[in-house]
């Protein structure tokens, strides 16, 4: 299943992907700080998610602290930039972040 994240997120993200980032999040972060991403990044995706800005906004921030990480791998550093990136945009936005 293609996922696809507004605000220019990648144009189609597998859930399969979204769940291994997932993982490595969970390392990279506080248990207090992945239990906000959970939802998200935890395998169990809901067809749609529409996200305040305000709350995509933190998202990004997560995101961009847990690529900037040591146990973070180049790859998914790369990604969670580039879905970090995206929630920030809608945030400045002022719009709900989409995931569908």
């Amino acid at each position: 299943m293609g996922i696809s994240i507004s605000h220019g997120g990648p144009s189609a993200c597998s859930a399969t992907a979204i769940a291994n980032l997932g993982q490595h999040l969970a390392h990279a972060l506080t248990g207090s700080e992945w239990g906000e991403l959970s939802g998200l990044f935890g395998g169990g995706f809901s067809d749609i998610a529409s996200i305040p800005p305000a709350r995509a906004g933190r998202i990004g921030e997560l995101l961009h602290k847990a690529a900037r990480h040591r146990l973070m791998s180049g790859e998914w550093g790369r990604l969670a930039n580039l879905i970090g990136d995206a929630a920030q945009s809608a945030s400045r936005a002022g719009r709900n972040w989409t995931w569908s």
